[in-house]
């Protein structure tokens, strides 16, 4: 199991719920960028862009993603589907 890295936002204020499908970094999980899916418990639920299974981080970890991010994130998913990949 990856280390997790620490938060800087630890302690903080947790940032304002982001809409539904908003592509979000975890800052908690080495920079890793995820669609906001919702809220379970204290945590948020991201799930990868290119698919897979969704996981829980901190809000206070979590960042909207960057243009930079977000066009990797867009591409790699586009990427997944024109090789008929599930998403």
């Amino acid at each position: 199991m990856p280390a997790k890295n620490d938060c800087p936002g630890s302690g903080q204020e947790p940032p304002q719920l982001p809409a539904l499908g908003a592509l979000m970094v975890d800052t908690s999980h080495g920079e890793r960028v995820g669609e906001f899916r919702g809220v379970a418990g204290p945590y948020w639920s991201l799930r990868p862009v290119r698919g897979g299974v969704e996981w829980e981080a901190e809000p206070a970890c979590v960042r909207p993603a960057g243009p930079i991010e977000r066009l990797r994130a867009e591409i790699a998913r586009a990427n997944r589907r024109s090789r008929g990949e599930l998403l």
